[in-house]
């Protein structure tokens, strides 16, 4: 499933299989930051790590039991690295809990216009947690809106203390360490429901673009497929397109 959808006027200029809905992985993590920042919830105030953070018990990751870190500092591990355990914590630590932010996700995807979308997780580990391609587009614009969702999705790597080792994350999109491409908001997603999901915000010879890319199966072919996209919307761009947008950022 793919969409490609111009932000500002929705024009559609790629679509396959848009309405249909699928299960979407972290691209979940999106709607768990802006739900997280909409409750005005202090970023700098300390978390720690428990237990029953371990989101399904199984997922990968280097947030020990007992570690802390502020708010600020797990959504941008959420949005960046998709830290599972991290999104967990955003949601144990949510007034009301973890139910209460699923309630509140399925709400704002109410208010937003994602008419085919389910959450069931703050991580989207869980297969229920579904939409359509036009239901991402309509969650790409909505967090665009947020500065620290657009910030910290596009950040290429941080340092958190973990007991006594410094631990290093990276951005899990590749793309945003290439300076070909101006991505001003991303988000990846893998669960074997899902297969490979990527969604971007980014600006294309001064047009500013929403890609929605769902279920690839290889590992690289998401990223294959947007930059397949970028250059088909850079060779067909009218010759007096500008290319400079840093102003739309």
């Amino acid at each position: 499933m793919a969409l490609v959808v111009d932000q500002d006027t929705d024009e559609v200029l790629y679509q396959k299989n848009a309405e249909q809905v699928s299960s979407i992985a972290s691209i979940t993590k999106l709607m768990t930051a802006m739900v997280t920042l909409d409750a005005h919830l202090p970023m700098d105030e300390e978390l720690e790590v428990r237990r029953e953070d371990r989101a399904n018990g199984w997922a990968e990751s280097r947030l020990r039991p007992g570690t802390r870190l502020t708010r600020g500092q797990a959504l941008h591990l959420a949005l960046m690295s998709s830290e599972n355990h991290a999104a967990q914590l955003l949601g144990r630590t949510y007034p009301g809990g973890v139910p209460a932010l699923v309630e509140a996700m399925n709400a704002k995807a109410g208010l937003i216009g994602m008419t085919g979308a389910h959450f069931e997780d703050p991580t989207g580990l869980s297969p229920t947690n579904r939409a359509s391609a036009a239901d991402l587009v309509r969650l790409v614009k909505a967090a665009y809106e947020y500065p620290e969702i657009r910030y910290d999705s596009v950040s290429t790597d941080l340092v958190v203390p973990v007991g006594r080792q410094l631990v290093h994350y990276a951005n899990t999109n590749h793309l945003t360490y290439r300076p070909d491409w101006q991505i001003g908001l991303q988000k990846t997603g893998y669960i074997s429901a899902a297969g490979r999901c990527l969604v971007m915000q980014a600006v294309i010879e001064g047009r500013r673009v929403v890609m929605v890319l769902l279920d690839s199966v290889g590992r690289s072919s998401r990223f294959a497929d947007a930059q397949r996209i970028r250059d088909w919307l850079v060779a067909s761009a009218p010759p007096h397109a500008e290319a400079d947008s840093s102003s739309q950022y």
